[in-house]
């Protein structure tokens, strides 16, 4: 099947080398020119305007974007008027689902055909494949139907599930039909809001087993530190990395991203590499507005949201707000950074 790629990052490069892989007819553009020649060196036909990819694709047409969700209007804007009635446009990237209403309403005006595609898989995809939640018609999600199987992991990703009587639902392949437009994005944006969570976890418990040898540190006793009481009981010196591994085998927590951590944790116990300043994408803040709408409970998600923007120093003021305070009702003293805790 013949279509558009524009953006040529780290997943849309990877998108279509997978596609390429099993036959499928890429024509792909990016703003930067060394990305196209690069695919188009491994058999993509490449194209050096939005116009250009447009004129060598056959209508109808159908054209991915892999572009950060700041630039998707204007790249919509900059493809209406090139495309004709009974294109389509898929939205592959990360955008929030009420701008895919608005998208949607907005194309089929123009008798163009919309799709948002949340897309999970990173830079693992091109091997591992793409966890894929569409939103849109569902005729047209029937008409890219090969790209989506292509992309997709495949039936053999992962065993059956026991009791599941859906059997052969393009699901169990790893690409779903969601809903109408946004809901694609919908889910995408609460499974990201539960990878938040879900990462928070393994880096506050690995925290823990870190400072497991709190009770060997020595430190001068003052009024400004909590003394550590049993310090013989935090003796440990805890193998983070051989942690990591052993529960990879056969633990409830095992999973991807746990697999992941082990990765990073071999090659670098400390994680020296990293300063832990910690960025978010927009979708945890929206699953949370979500929450709110909908009045849902959401401790855990909301947690690990506020803990990345903490990491970014957004807290830095309101924890001067409360040294000044412990300052002016009990003239107690800031500790300086990297000054001795007390003794245990």
């Amino acid at each position: 099947m013949q279509i558009g790629m524009i953006g040529l990052g780290r997943m849309g490069a990877n998108m279509t080398r997978r596609l390429m892989r099993a036959g499928h007819d890429c024509v792909v553009y990016a703003a930067h020119p060394a990305s196209v020649e690069r695919l188009t060196a491994q058999g993509a036909t490449g194209s050096a305007s939005l116009q250009q990819l447009v004129t060598m694709l056959s209508r109808p047409r159908a054209i991915w974007l892999m572009v950060p969700a700041a630039v998707v209007d204007q790249t919509i804007g900059d493809l209406l008027p090139l495309l004709d009635a009974g294109d389509i446009v898929v939205d592959g990237g990360n955008s929030y689902y009420r701008d895919d209403i608005r998208r949607g309403a907005e194309l089929r005006a123009s008798g163009i055909h919309y799709l948002d595609v949340g897309t999970s898989g990173g830079v693992a995809g091109l091997d591992r494949g793409y966890c894929l939640m569409i939103g849109g018609e569902d005729a047209v999600v029937q008409h890219l139907a090969p790209v989506f199987a292509t992309l997709a992991p495949g039936v053999g990703a992962a065993a059956p599930t026991p009791g599941r009587s859906r059997n052969g639902s393009s699901a169990e392949q790893g690409y779903l039909h969601c809903g109408p437009h946004g809901a694609g994005h919908f889910v995408k944006m609460v499974h990201n809001g539960i990878e938040y969570g879900v990462m928070a976890a393994y880096a506050e418990g690995l925290s823990i087993l870190r400072n497991a040898n709190v009770g060997k540190r020595a430190g001068a006793v003052d009024a400004e530190t909590t003394p550590l009481r049993n310090p013989e009981l935090y003796q440990y010196e805890m193998d983070l990395p051989e942690i990591a591994e052993v529960w990879r085998r056969g633990s409830v927590i095992g999973s991807w991203l746990l697999d992941l951590t082990a990765t990073a944790l071999a090659a670098d116990p400390v994680l020296a590499g990293f300063h832990g300043r910690v960025s978010d994408s927009g979708e945890g803040r929206w699953t949370i507005q979500a929450a709110i709408d909908e009045a849902v409970p959401a401790p855990v998600l909301s947690a690990a949201l506020y803990a990345r923007f903490s990491s970014r120093g957004e807290s830095d003021f309101a924890n001067r707000v409360l040294s000044a305070m412990r300052r002016q009702f009990g003239g107690h003293v800031e500790k300086a950074a990297g000054e001795p805790k007390a003794e245990a």
